[in-house]
């Protein structure tokens, strides 16, 4: 008799660990637990089939050649048993085995192991309001829910609500205003992705959020959901005593990991509330293994433990179990915490730490900000972006970076996370040889102009200032100048209003240095801090000593305008 593999649960992790350890060990005898009908689907497509992108949810259900991911594909294909609709219940670690009832015969069992798999995702969060078992209030946790959703759009739902502005609130918003849907979104936090971005960064896609008409709340508690007096929604208050009309809420305000099994069964939960695993993946139990969204990872650039249910992870935690629930020694080394996303018209990425949680880590971070153009500006086909990165200012190694906009962000994200990976540094990323050609970046990448910056900043020669620093002077009155070095076409075109203002285009600045006074601090503006870079270091060179530039320049300023901008 082969080795005896039980897997408790059947979407990402679990799948890929049965798969991954039947083609290590063709004789081993493989059964995968699953609570609910459903079996290694594409839970990061709902959104787009919400959207209408996706035209059949089976396509989410399917393998690339159309065959439906069910019981009989996985014991004809892979000779796996699958046990749908079927729960466990509890391990019995003395005797190895998994006690389990079927949940449409009542009937409860045992089932002996060998290595266990662990693979039972995360739960949505449910907040405490009153109101969130009415009808027509979701949340997005499997294909049948997106199904219904879609059904309630095609029907006529067109108020939606959605509680949360974290990953899967942003893209199920984007997925409604496609279907021409009206959306608020609330956010009890004072940004969106609160665990993804920067300020500034956030309020930057809250911006064109608004532009392209969401309604974005943030710093709005939602205090409970209005009965419509059948039962069903019909609209949501919040604490400020607001209360807007709707046809359906989506609960979006993230997940927990599954970790009741492994507390009763007396396996260790790590300091992030999910199971503690090593390296190989394997529980405080070494016969037990556990992966996917109940578990949590190392973070590869503090060291520390990190709660990241992303798909991908799962996926690959499925790979490493598999290899060692079958005699191999694999190793999975941590996260990155890369996470990206398309909402509408723009794409999001984050790798690494923000500013936000290099400075709770403890180090000294320097940043650059960079609006830049996904292709040479003179093709065609040219989209903006902007970039941040976040580096240690001891010694230069790359702590983390963000982007967003229209144009190519995952490429660059992808090669920050790689960066990190490798603890390199902005001097190793400005060194990168990355492919050029003008359909596809710049000559100097995006990633590398904006590691140059930091190096400028480390080497003394640039000295920025953050949008949120700036805008805290000039609320605060302070008495500065604002040196506009755009030309006088940009400034009417794009005004930054405000007394401290003097107009000076970049090409007139070393015959006009007289105009400009020497005891105040000069805080230089172009349009995306290039020539503002330029300005600082024309008036360092003339004996100026308190000058900085606008980071990102106004392509990057993310606050109303001043006056009229």
């Amino acid at each position: 008799m082969g080795r005896r593999i039980v897997v408790i649960g059947g979407v990402a992790t679990g799948p890929k660990a049965a798969a991954r350890a039947r083609r290590r060990d063709p004789d081993a005898e493989i059964t995968i637990i699953e609570r609910s009908g459903l079996f290694s689907y594409a839970g990061c497509g709902m959104p787009f089939y919400i959207e209408g992108v996706i035209r059949d949810v089976k396509e989410l259900l399917c393998t690339p050649l159309g065959v439906i991911r069910d019981e009989r594909y996985f014991k004809s294909v892979k000779d796996i048993d699958i046990l749908g609709r079927t729960e466990a219940l509890r391990i019995n670690r003395g005797e190895k085995t998994v006690t389990v009832r079927e949940l449409e015969t009542g009937r409860v069992y045992d089932i002996p192991y060998d290595k266990l798999v662990l693979a039972v995702g995360a739960r949505p969060i449910v907040p405490p309001i009153e109101g969130v078992d009415l009808d027509g209030v979701y949340r997005l946790n499997n294909p049948l829910d997106a199904e219904a959703i879609r059904r309630e759009v095609e029907g006529g739902a067109k108020e939606i609500a959605i509680i949360g502005g974290g990953l899967i609130g942003m893209e199920t918003c984007g997925a409604f205003i496609s279907r021409g849907c009206r959306v608020t979104v609330f956010e009890m936090l004072d940004q969106l992705l609160p665990a993804l971005l920067d300020r500034e960064m956030a309020l930057l896609l809250e911006n064109y959020l608004r532009a392209e008409g969401v309604d974005v709340r943030t710093g709005s508690r939602v205090e409970r959901l209005v009965d419509s007096g059948t039962g069903r929604v019909a609209g949501v208050a919040t604490a400020d005593g607001r209360r807007i009309d709707v046809d359906l809420v989506v609960m979006a305000v993230g997940v927990r990991p599954n970790v009741a099994l492994a507390r009763e069964a007396g396996l260790e939960i790590g300091e992030t509330g999910a199971i503690a695993v090593n390296e190989y993946l394997q529980t405080s139990d070494p016969d037990i293994y556990a992966g996917g969204d109940c578990v949590e990872n190392t973070c590869l650039v503090t060291g520390g433990k990190a709660y990241v249910p992303l798909g991908s992870t799962a996926n690959k935690h499925g790979r490493v179990i598999g290899d060692n629930v079958t005699g191999g020694r694999t190793a999975f080394p941590g996260v990155t915490r890369t996470t990206v996303f398309k909402v509408l018209g723009y794409n999001v990425g984050k790798t690494g730490l923000s500013e936000r949680e290099a400075k709770a880590a403890g180090y000294d971070p320097v940043t650059s900000v960079a609006p830049k153009g996904d292709c040479s500006h003179y093709y065609p086909a040219a989209h903006p972006f902007i970039i941040k990165l976040i580096a240690d200012r001891r010694t230069g190694r790359l702590l983390g970076g963000q982007a967003l906009g229209p144009g190519e962000v995952v490429k660059r994200i992808d090669v920050l996370a790689t960066a990190l990976r490798f603890r390199a540094s902005v001097e190793d990323i400005a060194g990168l040889d990355l492919g050029y050609a003008p359909p596809y970046s710049t000559a100097i990448d995006p990633v590398a102009h904006a590691a140059n910056i930091i190096r400028n900043k480390m080497e003394g020669l640039a000295r920025g200032t953050s949008a949120a620093d700036l805008k805290a002077k000039l609320d605060g009155g302070e008495d500065l100048t604002l040196l506009d070095v755009r030309t006088p076409a940009e400034a009417e075109e794009q005004p930054f209003r405000d007394p401290r203002v003097r107009l000076i285009p970049i090409d007139e600045l070393r015959q006009r240095l007289g105009e400009l006074p020497r005891s105040r601090e000069i805080v230089v503006l172009c349009r995306t801090g290039v020539r503002a870079y330029e300005a600082q270091r024309v008036l360092n060179g003339a004996g100026f000593r308190d000058v900085r530039f606008l980071d990102g320049g106004l392509a990057a300023w993310p606050y109303p305008p001043r006056g009229a901008v």
